[in-house]
């Protein structure tokens, strides 16, 4: 515990604090003296054979605090909130020791993947894992995942503390591939995978997701006769749940499946939103459901067979949802494909004890 703020205060209190033994002997030189951490307001010159005052000491401890710089902070209680929105260096200056906590806590997301082209899968969300640490002095690497292009079609990249996590990018929907000609491209796996696609005429299931992670995406289905007339691409996964597959609505309608819904789990959580959401299936020809983002900040699937999907939200690792895909009538027969959207970026969070 601390020094007293006032009063009489003698070399042997000083002593004891800094974790020697009372009565034994001791100088205002020693190393472990003017190492104490001197209380608001007060100063300890911790140079050996300089100018030193009693006074210097009132209200010093033994105890330090981890303190860190780098990204945007906030503070709650006795802990103070690190998040990187874009790639970093987190620099710790001190641990915490002589009794508060010298553990962090940390999230990292990794980019959403794309939603995939033409009654396309959703993209799944990035990896989402929570854990903690021991703070030790010195720099951590801090690096942003980004999100998977809805025109390239390509899952999302990795988040990572240096030397502590790497989550997984999430994995793109299944559809049709970039160079517009491959039906049945498949969907891939990531930190929660992409949602199947229709496989040109039967189901197409979702890829999985990274346990601890993520989720599997859900499965699609080929919708061009009843009862599966609308059906598309099945959800991409999500950090609370699986996407969900292709739905009957009954009569001659289907629709595409809903994306996997994200969390808000971990300490290091700075503002309590929820995030890892995953990117809804898009929708093939037309139908009355779309497939919806999961919470979190997934991309919705098409809002018709003639639309594209939407994009994942930045900095949340959703995924984006799947585009929509429309075949003409006669005379002029046409299959009209339209891309899915891109993945949202990811972020890095830690939390620790500052103060108390």
């Amino acid at each position: 515990m601390a020094l007293q703020t006032s009063g009489a205060i003698s070399l042997d209190d000083i002593h004891v604090e800094a974790g020697g033994s009372t009565g034994t002997t001791a100088s205002l030189n020693d190393t472990d003296i003017r190492g104490l951490t001197a209380a608001s307001g007060k100063t300890i010159n911790s140079t050996q054979g300089t100018t030193i005052d009693f006074d210097d000491f009132y209200g010093a401890t033994s105890q330090t605090h981890v303190a860190a710089s780098g990204g945007s902070t906030t503070t709650s209680g006795n802990y103070k909130f690190h998040y990187f929105t874009s790639s970093g260096t987190l620099s710790f200056s001190s641990i915490g020791s002589g009794g508060p906590s010298n553990t962090v806590d940390y999230i990292v997301i990794a980019g959403g993947g794309a939603g995939c082209r033409g009654k396309g899968g959703g993209g799944g969300a990035g990896g989402y894992k929570t854990g903690t640490f021991s703070a030790s002095v010195g720099d951590k690497a801090i690096t942003i995942g980004g999100g998977g292009s809805g025109s390239s079609i390509t899952n999302g990249s990795d988040s990572s503390i240096a030397g502590v996590h790497t989550s997984t990018g999430g994995g793109r929907g299944g559809g049709i591939n970039a160079d517009n000609t491959t039906t049945n491209a498949g969907p891939q796996s990531g930190g929660s995978g992409g949602g199947g696609s229709d496989n040109a005429s039967d189901d197409q299931q979702g890829a999985s997701g990274i346990s601890g992670e993520g989720n599997a995406g859900g499965d699609g289905r080929y919708g061009y006769y009843a009862p599966y007339f609308g059906t598309g691409g099945g959800g991409g996964g999500g950090k609370g749940s699986a996407g969900g597959d292709y739905r009957l609505l009954g009569g001659s309608y289907g629709a595409p499946g809903v994306g996997g819904d994200g969390s808000s789990t971990g300490n290091a959580n700075y503002n309590g939103a929820t995030r890892g959401g995953g990117g809804g299936g898009g929708i093939n020809q037309s139908s009355p459901s779309i497939g919806t983002a999961g919470s979190g900040g997934g991309g919705a699937g098409s809002s018709s067979g003639q639309a594209a999907g939407s994009s994942g939200t930045a900095n949340t690792g959703g995924g984006g949802g799947g585009g929509g895909h429309y075949g003409t009538g006669a005379p002029n027969y046409q299959t009209l494909r339209y891309d899915g959207g891109s993945g949202g970026s990811g972020i890095v969070m830690v939390r620790y004890q500052y103060q108390g």
